[in-house]
């Protein structure tokens, strides 16, 4: 704890990850066993939520209208683009022509107040790209050794002895910051949280509508599971208390092989988020260290280039995760539309392509019919936003008809390129 008070961090981010150091002594932290779980069904969808007329006047009294609470728009916005061969932050990637990520977020919030939480790698560049945002830093943790928990030392680049504790660090962060603060004197009673690179992720006043109208403090999106969803978190509903529980990959046991039964889940986590923030201020009066969150132990070697440097643990939890720790907290069913995130070049070309239609509100229309189209490009020669760019140097081609999409080989693609239903493509 030492290192992190020498860094002058919060004594809430203090408590954090003190929280976190002591998980780590049961070997069983955060794993949730299949049969210790049930799949959730009393769902509600958002198409079945009565209307609420949103205020989009940050200074409007939260309690004027109790049918619609004022909203702030918090993103995510801590991602370097390394997965796409970037250092900068990913969010400044063009998504439609003139216009990254950020610039259709801004569009989005239509007036609501934007606010960023970056990150140390992220809020210089973030900045001088002129977005209308409040900003506040994602905090930072010591790696620690393997071998014995110690805080790893690295002289040849003490930056690499630091890392993020995941977005679940959120909650801490936020009100550390004294932006909790700020949004509530403001008149802000409800964050919509969300990733930077879900582009589907717009704020719909009927949900904290609902959830205010019954008491509900925390509210996650879920959509229904598919084949593809065999990896992300689902939720369920622990068999001893009935409470509902966010479950990762990396919080299934290796003996524990009922992870992937997406019929049997149902309902899988978008990282489309809302927290009353009275609540949540209440909750950190109460314990500063924030929502009782699942570890998750990430292992990595302190410098990410060099395998051959030293192992290290990354202690992290995921802000999903607050499902299962704040009481009363409710999951809404909500469209796929909802949950379009871009990970890599395949998901980018997507959203590139005239799949989807970008509106003057800021809405990534889609223009497909059923689910969204599958690309997948052959990682050796598209995987960076160069390769993918240098190879389709007339802009992405038509994907609004297909189904899926793949590409295998060094293939440079021409003008007015049409998919049509499931195409290959080799070189």
């Amino acid at each position: 704890m030492q290192k992190l008070r020498a860094d002058g961090a919060d004594e809430g981010v203090v408590a954090a990850f003190e929280r976190r150091f002591a998980q780590l002594d049961d070997p069983e932290a955060g794993f949730m066993r299949g049969t210790d779980l049930e799949p959730v069904e009393d769902v509600p969808a958002l198409e079945d939520l009565p209307d609420a007329d949103a205020d989009p006047d940050a200074s409007a009294n939260a309690n004027a209208n109790p049918g619609a609470p004022a909203i702030a728009v918090l993103k995510l916005n801590g991602g370097l683009g390394t997965s796409m061969g970037l250092r900068g932050p990913k969010s400044l990637i063009e998504v439609k022509p003139g216009h990254s990520f950020l610039d259709v977020i801004a569009r989005q919030a239509a007036g609501r107040p934007l606010v960023l939480m970056n990150s140390f790698s992220t809020d210089e560049a973030t900045r001088a790209a002129g977005v209308d945002a409040r900003t506040f830093l994602q905090s930072r943790e010591p790696k620690l050794r393997e071998d014995d928990h110690a805080p790893v030392a690295w002289p040849a680049d003490p930056t690499l002895e630091w890392c993020p504790p995941g977005h679940g660090d959120v909650y801490v962060s936020l009100a550390a910051s004294g932006m909790l603060d700020e949004l509530l004197a403001d008149g802000v009673a409800w964050a919509f949280i969300s990733n930077s690179d879900n582009l589907g992720a717009t704020p719909d006043a009927r949900i904290p509508a609902w959830a205010q109208a019954h008491d509900v403090p925390f509210v996650m999106e879920v959509v229904r599971g598919t084949p593809a969803d065999r990896k992300g978190g689902h939720v369920a509903r622990r068999r001893d208390d009935g409470r509902i529980v966010l479950r990762e990959t990396a919080q299934t046991p290796p003996d524990d092989d009922s992870f992937t039964d997406v019929e049997r889940w149902r309902y899988y986590n978008t990282n489309n988020l809302w927290v009353d923030l009275r609540a949540l201020r209440q909750l950190l009066r109460q314990d500063p260290a924030g929502p009782r969150l699942p570890l998750i132990v990430n292992r990595k070697t302190v410098d990410p280039r060099d395998p051959g440097s030293t192992p290290v643990l990354q202690l992290e939890t995921a802000m999903g995760a607050a499902i299962g720790a704040i009481e009363g907290a409710r999951a809404v069913l909500v469209p796929r539309s909802r949950f379009a995130p871009v990970k890599t070049t395949d998901d980018l070309l997507v959203v590139r392509s005239d799949a989807y239609e970008l509106h003057d509100d800021g809405t990534m229309r889609p223009t497909f019919d059923g689910p969204p189209p599958v690309v997948s490009l052959d990682p050796e020669f598209y995987k960076s936003l160069s390769d993918l760019e240098q190879r389709f140097p007339h802009g992405p081609p038509s994907l609004r008809e297909a189904r899926s999409f793949t590409v295998t080989g060094d293939v440079t693609f021409g003008a007015d390129v049409a998919v049509r239903g499931d195409r290959k493509v080799e070189a």
